[in-house]
């Protein structure tokens, strides 16, 4: 894979030349050359697919309580969905795609179907469940605190940091996960290096995660507030 080179020399292995790719999976995710993660959410859909079709004889049964049945959904079907999901450039089209899988399964489980109608909000206070959004930002700080815990020499503690050479095109810039997340310390008031000094305590970083995730009910809160007003 190349990334920003319009004429990339070729690299040679044994004497064969290496072809040139703009996707391939690495440790079961899917990476691509534009940094999408569009692919690798839907490989992670047709597997969490796969597993809560294999455990339908569980959600069917009645042997199993209600949070049996969810802690062995959130165990099997919600890790294998969310599986690489911190370090994703997670777009508004991707979280709603996670997020319908997640409603649509725990409607299953506790047998919901058309045409009882119940929101989402009250089907996620029934299953103890948080809601898509709010998992993904406590699963993205919870891995930024692992990762600044690390040594300096750590490559992924550069790659916090690191920007790649060239220039970008003369157009909206895209939404990356740098910008997501300087965008959420943004709204805390935090900047790196602050977070840097929180995240070796780790009962503080906890406080960090738990604002993250309240700023971002905050927001969505004052636009459903200006939707009513206009």
């Amino acid at each position: 894979m190349i990334l920003n080179v319009t004429n990339p020399a070729a690299i040679q292995v044994v004497g064969k030349d290496l072809p040139i790719t703009v996707i391939f999976t690495y440790l079961g995710s899917t990476v691509r050359n534009d940094g999408g993660a569009g692919n690798d959410i839907m490989n992670r859909l047709n597997k969490a697919r796969n597993i809560f079709r294999t455990l339908n004889n569980v959600w069917k049964s009645s042997q199993y309580s209600k949070p049996t049945k969810i802690k062995l959904y959130q165990s099997c079907v919600l890790s294998t969905l969310l599986y690489g999901s911190e370090c994703r450039r997670m777009t508004e089209n991707d979280s709603n795609k996670l997020s319908v899988s997640h409603t649509k399964s725990l409607r299953r489980i506790l047998r919901i179907f058309w045409p009882n109608k119940i929101s989402n909000e009250d089907l996620l206070k029934q299953c103890n469940q948080e809601s898509m959004a709010t998992i993904l930002i406590r699963r993205r700080w919870k891995w930024i605190g692992h990762v600044i815990r690390r040594d300096h020499n750590s490559i992924t503690k550069t790659a916090l940091h690191w920007t790649p050479e060239g220039k970008r095109k003369r157009r909206r810039p895209k939404n990356t996960w740098r910008r997501t997340v300087e965008g959420e310390l943004k709204s805390m008031n935090h900047s790196w290096g602050t977070i840097e000094k929180m995240a070796k305590d780790r009962q503080k970083w906890t406080t960090v995660a738990f604002r993250a995730v309240s700023k971002y009910h905050a927001i969505i809160l004052s636009a459903v507030l200006c939707c009513v007003l206009i």
